[in-house]
């Protein structure tokens, strides 16, 4: 009866060694849930801009929409179509006439802006445009973004 007291007595105690691994096991924390804020970042924030223009800005046949875009070093400007989806006329830093002209290292400046919406304006021209309907693309209507604008309206077009 001794023997198979101890036996019991070994079995009962090595399945609380189990029991009490098993707690220990299933007591370890769980990594907390990670919380994370909803970054909205600038180009963000501008595509949303963007997006509420275009609602109210489209371009048609009669009245192309003059569209805006602003890189860190480069400007583009493109005359657009939207019920055929079809670029009419464009104009950027990246091409010859002006990039030849001008030497900006660290980025477009008010008269490179400037230069691009006369471009602009007498590419339209040629083409028989003279109304078009602006769309900012989201930035400030201020520095280069005003510039082109300007420009553009000196040398011909009608916002």
């Amino acid at each position: 009866m001794s023997a198979s007291l101890s036996f019991f007595h070994s079995a009962f105690a090595s399945s609380q060694q189990l029991s009490l691994r098993s707690k220990f096991v299933a007591a370890k924390p769980h990594p907390s849930p990670m919380i994370e804020a909803k970054v909205r970042t600038r180009r963000d924030d501008r595509l949303a801009r963007h997006s509420r223009i275009r609602k109210k800005v489209d371009g048609t046949p009669e009245r192309p929409r003059l569209c805006v875009f602003r890189s860190n070093k480069n400007l583009y400007v493109q005359v657009i179509d939207d019920t055929k989806m079809h670029t009419l006329a464009s104009a950027s830093t990246v091409q010859k006439p002006i990039s030849e002209e001008f030497d900006y290292s660290s980025g477009p400046t008010l008269e490179v802006a400037a230069k691009v919406g006369e471009i602009i304006a007498k590419s339209c021209l040629e083409k028989g445009i003279t109304k078009v309907a602006f769309d900012r693309g989201g930035y400030p209507y201020h520095g280069r973004v005003k510039a082109i604008a300007d420009a553009a309206r000196e040398h011909g077009l009608q916002f």
